[in-house]
């Protein structure tokens, strides 16, 4: 569960960042994400894009995953967060020396074999770009790309079926120019989201977790995602609406949440496929609800 005040917040911001206020994005060409992240947004990029506004000042998101809204929009001021500290130093490794994280990703790729990924998932690397290696590694050869710990905190997902250790579509040189402008904090959603001011855009994208449920991936979510953690996001966002933020958020199309969410925002129910089932035909279609503030671009 979220804690609602969260002390020793983890910052990190590039020397190199630029202060450029109205401009909404930078100019490094398409990036995609290089990690699979369950409830990725890849999908919404690529049908709802239209949703997000097309100018503000700051990109605030506090619940980054894989990042695909971020790198789509590329700002270039921008505030990313999220609990999972592995997560958020996997990305500043890369912001910071993307040549090494490559360097300790391609000796993984040399070595990969089922007993060697139990071995790197028991190991704990001391250096920042050897930890953000194996994070990408253990990601890309684990079961469907699922992120889960124990109960001591420790990476639990066993080997997957997938070989493939570096990708075609990889350029973390252009993962690490999209990041130079952004600040990485590992902590609450909260404290994020009450940073946005007026004209500021909040992209939040929670783990899926509803009142009742029977759904054992909502289940599972709720350890980390309680029902109370989804009410204090929605009166994060609330004030955050009320300050002027623009906001895009994404959440369970159920009726509960709903019913959080329509007196004070706009609405609309999409459709995905579901990318966690191991059986290709049992991927099927699953509405999310999209919680909006109405545009104000000109």
């Amino acid at each position: 569960m979220y804690k609602s005040h969260i002390e020793n917040l983890q910052w990190f911001k590039s020397d190199n960042q630029k202060h450029n206020k109205h401009m909404m994005t930078s100019n490094n060409g398409i990036v995609s994400p290089f990690l699979k992240w369950a409830g990725g947004k890849r999908w919404f990029v690529a049908k709802h894009a239209d949703l997000l506004p097309r100018t503000f000042n700051r990109y605030f998101e506090p619940f980054l995953g894989s990042g695909a809204v971020y790198f789509h929009l590329q700002p270039e001021n921008a505030y990313l967060g999220d609990s999972n500290k592995d997560l958020i130093d996997t990305y500043i490794a890369i912001q910071k020396n993307w040549k090494l994280v490559l360097r300790h990703l391609k000796e993984h790729k040399k070595a990969h074999c089922r007993e060697y990924y139990y071995r790197v998932r028991a190991q704990t690397p001391r250096s920042l770009q050897a930890k953000a290696a194996r994070f990408i590694y253990l990601n890309r050869t684990c079961w469907n790309g699922l992120y889960r710990v124990n109960l001591q905190g420790k990476f639990n997902v066993p080997i997957g079926t997938r070989n493939s250790v570096i990708f075609d579509t990889d350029d973390f040189e252009k993962v690490s120019q999209a990041l130079q402008g952004a600040f990485l904090l590992s902590g609450d959603f909260e404290e994020l989201v009450n940073m946005a001011e007026e004209n500021d855009l909040l992209f939040v994208d929670p783990p899926y977790t509803v009142r009742h449920n029977n759904n054992g991936f909502l289940k599972y979510n709720e350890t980390l995602f309680s029902w109370e953690d989804q009410k204090r996001l929605f009166r994060s966002l609330d004030r955050a609406r009320d300050r002027g933020a623009s906001i895009v958020a994404t959440n369970a199309c159920s009726q509960c949440v709903m019913d959080l969410y329509t007196d004070a925002f706009s609405t609309k129910e999409v459709s995905r496929n579901s990318l966690i089932s191991p059986n290709l035909d049992s991927r099927k279609k699953f509405k999310e609800l999209v919680i909006y503030t109405e545009s104000r671009d000109e």
